[in-house]
């Protein structure tokens, strides 16, 4: 008899934004001259770049010589995009990072998950709270945690709270804990995290043979230059650190899929003999084995983000969205509520008036103003109460969302 993996069975009804999907339909269903302005998921609305259209087109164009023709590539993605990726993302930055110990792939939310597989089962997980739900429900599909209680959480995972009281900057953990995940700029709170933070993260991990899973996905949001970009910049990181980046939200690649994985060589797990083991072998070993590697097309288009074309356009891209958090934030504020984040982030954290809960905030927003937002209790315990805004929408869906918004909910 064939059997399941069990810890899916442990799984929250549903995963939260197939949930906000199902909401919003059978609103749409019964409603269907409602006009709906979707601010919850953080996918992009604006058009690739040019350089990286000009660079997909020309791809395809050598896709159909035998001469230029490109089958299989190195799973690990081309050395020419690992490269430029190497130099002006991280030792540009003052990052000891080479092209070698970068390893391309179809998404940060895919690796972020994917990571897993080189770890044991004896970890003891830390995640914020709030967090990204792929963070908890993929180590929950992995078999890391207990069953699900009533408040949310899972049993056998060290949750650390973020919420206003610490400026949404996660507090080092008291215990030890082997496995810790950090997203700055942060999902969905919009808050950052300074050097000193960071230092204090990777002091306790060395201290603690701890290893940080490091999601960076949104740090080309970054404009304050005291801020870190990357985890790299801390010194000792690469003793204690994995880097995840994408293409998706800094030049449109939700659709396209292309991403970033850093593993150092100098980055070592214990096996159970009590050995040292590098990582990056464990990593190349998980990816040359279930992995293709990203289409050749793909990477070009990703290349193209580092020509001087490419870079201006991409700051425009975020600088468009970037100002779409601003609208958010400042409108909201003007309205009365008490907003958060929406500053070196797309993503606005506002907390919901009059005590309403995440999710009647959600369906009262849909019902009175046809606005979807994200309800902060699906990332977590912590954040219920507060509510996820996204900036990736046009110009004029932002502004007539926040109209709309500001006409009922003035506080």
């Amino acid at each position: 008899m064939a059997t399941i993996n069990d810890n899916y069975l442990k799984l929250k009804a549903g995963y939260l934004f197939p949930e906000i999907a199902r909401r919003v339909n059978a609103f749409a269903e019964a409603n269907p001259n409602a006009k709906i302005i979707k601010l919850g998921i953080g996918d992009v609305t604006e058009p690739l770049p040019e350089a990286c259209r000009s660079a997909m087109i020309e791809a395809t164009k050598e896709m159909g010589n035998r001469e230029t023709f490109h089958g299989y590539g190195p799973e690990q993605g081309y050395g020419w995009l690992r490269e430029k990726i190497a130099h002006h993302d991280f030792q540009a930055r003052g990052c000891e990072i080479d092209a070698d110990e970068i390893f391309i792939s179809d998404g940060s939310k895919c690796d972020t998950g994917n990571i897993l597989e080189i770890f044991g089962k004896n970890n003891t997980i830390a995640v914020t709270d709030p967090v990204y739900p792929v963070y908890v429900d993929t180590n929950v599909m992995a078999g890391n945690t207990g069953d699900v209680k009533k408040s949310g959480e899972y049993e056998g995972l060290v949750y650390l709270p973020v919420t206003a009281d610490n400026n949404f900057t996660a507090q080092i953990p008291s215990q030890k804990v082997d496995l810790i995940y950090l997203c700055f700029p942060n999902n969905p709170t919009g808050a950052t995290a300074s050097k000193e933070n960071l230092q204090a993260w990777v002091d306790y991990a060395k201290a603690n043979n701890s290893i940080i899973f490091f999601d960076a996905a949104y740090e080309a949001y970054i404009t304050d230059s005291e801020l870190p970009h990357s985890i790299y910049e801390i010194e000792g990181a690469r003793d204690c650190a994995i880097e995840f980046r994408s293409f998706s939200k800094n030049a449109g690649f939700t659709g396209t899929r292309c991403a970033l994985t850093v593993v150092p060589k100098t980055l070592t797990a214990k096996a159970a003999d009590g050995s040292d083991v590098e990582l990056w072998k464990l990593w190349n070993r998980r990816q040359s084995t279930k992995f293709n590697g990203v289409s050749y097309i793909v990477q070009r288009g990703a290349e193209a983000v580092y020509s001087k074309e490419g870079q201006e356009q991409i700051k425009q891209l975020v600088s468009f969205y970037l100002e779409n958090a601003k609208i958010i934030r400042e409108k909201l504020t003007a309205a009365g509520l008490q907003v958060y984040g929406g500053v070196n982030a797309p993503y606005v954290w506002v907390k919901t008036p009059n005590e309403l809960s995440s999710w009647d905030f959600f369906d009262k927003l849909v019902n009175t103003c046809n606005v979807v937002g994200t309800p902060g209790s699906g990332f977590g315990a912590a954040g219920e109460g507060y509510f996820r805004i996204s900036a990736f929408n046009s110009r004029e869906n932002v502004e007539e969302a926040m109209k709309r918004i500001t006409d009922k909910f003035k506080v």
